[in-house]
Formats: C-alpha cells, structure tokens, sequence
C-alpha cells in the first residue's frame, strides 16, 4: 500500500500523481473500470478506457452507466484540479444526455471534462464522452459541492 500523504498534495498534484503513478495498490472506481488519466491540466482532465464485454447492458452495448462514471470521474477530477491541498469535493448533481451506444469489444472511450466555474462552496463542469471514431457518446454538466 502507497505511503504518499494525499492531503497534503493540491488538487493538480494529487492528479498528475495518478496519472504518472498509476498506483494499483489504492481500489478505486479508475482501477476496476481500468481508467487512464491521460491529460491533466488546471480545470481539465482526459479520462480513458476500453470497452469489455462485462460492460454490456442486455442489449449488448456498453451500459449507460459507464459513460456516465467516466464523466463523473472526468468532470470531478478536473474540478479536483483548481482545489488546494486538504480541500475535497462530492457530486451534488450530474446532467448525462447519451446520443449514441458504445460496442463492447475494446473500443476505447474517451471523457473530457473542463471546469466552468469554482466558488467558495460549489463547483460546475461539463464533459463529453467520444468513441475511438471521434463520435459523440454523451455529454453532461455537473456541480460539485467543494469540501
């Protein structure tokens, strides 16, 4: 298990560690979706992963609810990214519009999410899910309630 001292990292740290550590050691939404962090900037992040077969709904397409986690992940953690070390943030509210379904067979999604807007008490963002093709999966708008 890691010894790193999160709370004394700012938001855009502790997310470059993810990114550059990519620990395996923390259980985490990222590892059991196995997310990428594959940018990371102040108020924006790039979130990845390949579709599996265990994603499908009964349809057999990829389960709304993974569009949706990796927005909310994409979305929070670019909030994530303007807050000072010890400062924290939860999801108050998630806005998710899916436009097309996703295949099962390793196609990779990728989640952008940029910041629109932090305050004392509550931060919004937006995102959007693309497929490997460039086409729109979802998009969504969040706010986020900051700890």
């Amino acid at each position: 298990m890691t010894t790193t001292d999160f709370t004394s990292m700012t938001g855009l740290e502790l997310m470059r560690w993810v990114q550059t550590e990519r620990p395996t050691d923390i259980p985490s939404i990222g590892r059991l979706l196995g997310m990428r962090f594959d940018e990371v900037e102040h108020g924006r992040i790039v979130i990845s992963l390949d579709t599996r077969p265990d994603f499908a709904n009964p349809l057999g397409t990829v389960h709304g609810g993974i569009a949706a986690t990796l927005l909310d992940s994409a979305m929070g953690c670019a909030v994530h990214t303007t807050l000072p070390a010890g400062s924290g943030y939860t999801t108050l509210e998630l806005k998710v519009n899916y436009i097309r379904a996703a295949r099962t067979d390793e196609q990779t999604l990728t989640a952008e999410g940029t910041v629109i807007h932090v305050g004392r008490r509550t931060a919004t963002a937006e995102g959007k899910v693309l497929d490997d093709q460039g086409k729109l999966i979802a998009h969504a708008t969040t706010t986020c309630m900051i700890l």
